[in-house]
């Protein structure tokens, strides 16, 4: 079943390039060994850098790939998909979908806001680019070592989040057990 699943992605990805126009902006592809077992998992998830054609309610991603894709963003509902904010340079993690024609992004994260250290009244943890997690928490039973993206949640070892809301110095994760708070450590 894997080797039918990975020729199917293989024979998918000749196709899909062959009928992409190459872009004249060339981003050079930074896949982490955690981005590279997403796509294993079924991810949805496409990464790639925020472009310099990002406004308000649209988001130029230069993928991995190199191709550039122009996302809507509809944020006419509560809250808008984006979180971490929208920072030319900086790398993104996009779930969408197409509709009539044009991508309409349903979940951005920005990767670049997203690590770094942060903590809690029971956690103090830093994450890292390329999956990995540091724990400060000496006292700390279940320290998350690893992350990743998949399909729009936050994945700390086992443990699934959305997140909520990611700013300059606030983390917000929700999953069954609640909703946590982290601040983001100078």
């Amino acid at each position: 079943m894997k080797k039918m699943l990975m020729m199917a992605a293989v024979i998918g990805m000749v196709f899909a390039f062959a009928g992409c126009k190459q872009s004249s902006k060339k981003a050079t592809p930074v896949i982490s060994q955690t981005e590279q077992t997403q796509k294993n998992d079924n991810d949805s998830t496409v990464y790639g850098v925020c472009g310099d054609g990002t406004a308000m309610h649209t988001l130029e991603l230069i993928t991995d790939a190199g191709d550039t894709l122009n996302y809507m963003i509809d944020d006419e509902e509560d809250q808008s998909p984006v979180v971490g904010g929208l920072f030319s340079g900086d790398r993104m993690a996009v779930i969408g979908h197409k509709e009539g024609g044009d991508l309409v992004a349903t979940k951005i994260i920005n990767l670049t806001t997203l690590t770094g250290k942060w903590m809690s009244l029971d956690k103090n943890f830093e994450i890292l680019e390329g999956g990995q997690v540091k724990s400060y928490a000496k006292a700390e039973n279940n320290p998350w070592t690893t992350w990743k993206i998949l399909n729009g949640k936050l994945l700390l070892n086992k443990d699934t989040f959305d997140i909520d809301n990611l700013g300059a110095d606030s983390l917000y994760l929700e999953n069954k057990n609640g909703i946590f708070t982290f601040k983001r450590q100078k």
